[in-house]
């Protein structure tokens, strides 16, 4: 989350608090790494950790309860360990008294100098915070998007263009304006990740569905009269990578007044055609095509081991059940970053279309502009 001194310092606070230690920090979807900008860092520091020395630590069952244990002692060793290298390092700045009992861990905040210092999940009500200068807003998000995880981000700011700027930018498939990134509810806000966070079509959207259902048949039986160059499939990757590729629609969804949940969709990198056969790859293609996506058409057979360090390519297309098939399932598994897979029927939109939602809390600017257009 990224909090900006236009931001509303009291909600800004509470969404921290809720995003980062409701469920004890126990959801996918938890705040992990909190950027203020440096402006108003000390006075929004002591804010944060006054909110947290409010919270209350105890059995979940009970409606007084704010924060609960962490699911075992594995993971409570896991956590202490963390906290206690922090506390060694002096990078502790503040933490809540902990029960001498249980699993429990107390809300903590751990001083980073960014994302980058995040070598692995914390997995708990652990905070980790940072601050940025005015200027390095675009650095701030670049770090974040070298990480190559993407599931939930946080913005807090009342400058319009900035929530425009910021959320074309940071590529995390859910992103949450002036409210808590936590709790996205079907329908509304679907659901799912961008990069090693992303595995198919969101959660609870419009192309979810599809993915539990039956395709139409594949076309298959074809066989290839030669070997396609890699060289030239690397150009052809390139080319249809880089050639202009509109976003797809804005669906806008319905949620509770003063608030806003939009849906983008765009072309996920190509997906290779590999046939096999001209008229097999043919086909994939227009499969393809036909969903909004970027297709590039094999003209030969191509060693599977390529597929492992082939740039650019989001998923492979090959419809037969053969020794091929199961060496290129190999040889993508072996692939670094997110998960590549070998489609061996027909695609589905999930395949082709990347979804990105914004869900933005329109109250926190000043009003909710589009009830003044509304009729009684």
């Amino acid at each position: 989350m990224i909090v900006d001194s236009t931001a509303l310092p009291e909600q800004a606070v509470k969404a921290i608090v809720e995003s980062a230690f409701q469920s004890a920090g126990q959801r996918c979807s938890a705040l992990r790494c909190l950027y203020v900008q440096e402006d108003i860092a000390e006075s929004f520091t002591e804010m944060l950790t006054g909110a947290m020395d409010a919270l209350r630590l105890g059995d979940p069952w009970h409606l007084s309860t704010d924060c609960g244990p962490v699911i075992d002692d594995t993971a409570h060793r896991g956590i202490a360990d963390h906290i206690q290298t922090a506390r060694a390092e002096r990078r502790l700045i503040h933490e809540t008294p902990t029960p001498n009992m249980g699993t429990f861990i107390a809300p903590t905040l751990i001083q980073v100098d960014g994302i980058a210092d995040m070598t692995r999940e914390i997995f708990g009500p652990v905070l980790h915070m940072a601050t940025f200068g005015s200027d390095e807003l675009d650095d701030v998000i670049d770090a974040i998007n070298t990480t190559g995880y993407g599931l939930t981000f946080g913005l807090m700011t009342r400058i319009d263009d900035r929530v425009q700027h910021v959320t074309e930018r940071v590529q995390a498939g859910n992103h949450y304006v002036n409210r808590n990134q936590i709790g996205a509810i079907v329908g509304s806000q679907p659901f799912g990740g961008e990069g090693l966070s992303g595995t198919g079509p969101k959660a609870g959207g419009p192309h979810y569905l599809s993915r539990f259902c039956a395709q139409p048949a594949a076309v298959k039986g074809g066989t290839w009269d030669g070997e396609m160059a890699l060289d030239a499939l690397k150009g052809a990757v390139t080319s249809a990578n880089a050639a202009p590729k509109p976003p797809q629609g804005d669906l806008v969804l319905p949620g509770p007044t003063g608030e806003s949940n939009r849906l983008t969709t765009r072309a996920r990198p190509a997906l290779l055609c590999m046939g096999p056969g001209a008229d097999v790859a043919a086909a994939q293609a227009k499969a393809v095509s036909d969903l909004g996506g970027i297709a590039v058409q094999a003209t030969g057979t191509i060693a599977a081991q390529a597929l492992t360090d082939l740039q650019g390519i989001s998923g492979v297309l090959y419809w037969a059940e053969d020794d091929m098939a199961r060496a290129m399932v190999s040889a993508l598994s072996r692939r670094d970053g997110p998960i590549t897979p070998l489609i061996t029927g027909h695609p589905d939109a999930g395949h082709v279309l990347l979804e990105r939602h914004v869900c933005v809390d329109t109250t926190a600017a000043g009003g909710n502009a589009a009830l003044l257009g509304g009729v009684a």
